[in-house]
């Protein structure tokens, strides 16, 4: 059974482990049909030490070993330049979210991308993602945790991703009549 797993902020002793993932990663995806999302300098270093420098940048740990990395993601609180434009389709809400990117895992490890997507949620009631349409595996994480598929956006390169979107719940409201005898 996998140990739970813990996220804490990324610091800049992290980024060696983190580059390790990111290149597992896209070995990982062009052994799977998705040769061409990450080139081999995506993500660029110096994209993920802005991301650390800005506090950005998350890692997952076992709870059993906490100097043992085995995620990484970046959630951004804030606007997403490339989602200002949606096509063939558009957000389900229009106010304030938080975005995930560059979501990866060593591979071996259960349960990072959940993980991942509890934490954002838990801080952003609307939270966005997108990824591209050959990966697989990520498209079934994310429409498996009940991210809702919204239309396509186009990243910096101007090629297309599949935008989603996730909404907390709102709480159930009660209404309650009261009878007055008279």
């Amino acid at each position: 059974m996998t140990p739970p797993l813990l996220i804490r902020k990324a610091n800049s002793r992290d980024l060696s482990a983190i580059l390790n993932l990111f290149e597992a990663a896209r070995r990982f995806m062009a052994a799977n049909g998705n040769p061409t999302q990450w080139n081999d300098q995506h993500p660029h270093p110096d994209i993920v030490r802005r991301d650390i420098m800005r506090g950005d940048s998350y890692v997952c740990t076992p709870a059993n070993d906490g100097r043992k990395i085995v995620g990484t993601f970046t959630f951004i609180l804030g606007e997403e330049p490339t989602y200002r434009t949606i096509e063939q389709g558009q957000w389900h809400a229009d106010r304030p979210y938080g975005t995930i990117h560059r979501l990866a895992s060593d591979g071996h490890t259960h349960g990072v991308a959940r993980t991942c997507f509890d934490f954002c949620t838990a801080h952003a009631d609307y939270v966005r993602i997108d990824t591209h349409a050959d990966n697989q595996p990520m498209l079934h994480a994310i429409t498996r945790y009940g991210f809702r598929q919204c239309g396509i956006i186009h990243v910096h390169d101007g090629t297309p991703r599949i935008a989603f979107d996730f909404e907390q719940p709102l709480p159930h409201s009660v209404t309650v009549e009261l009878h007055t005898d008279g």
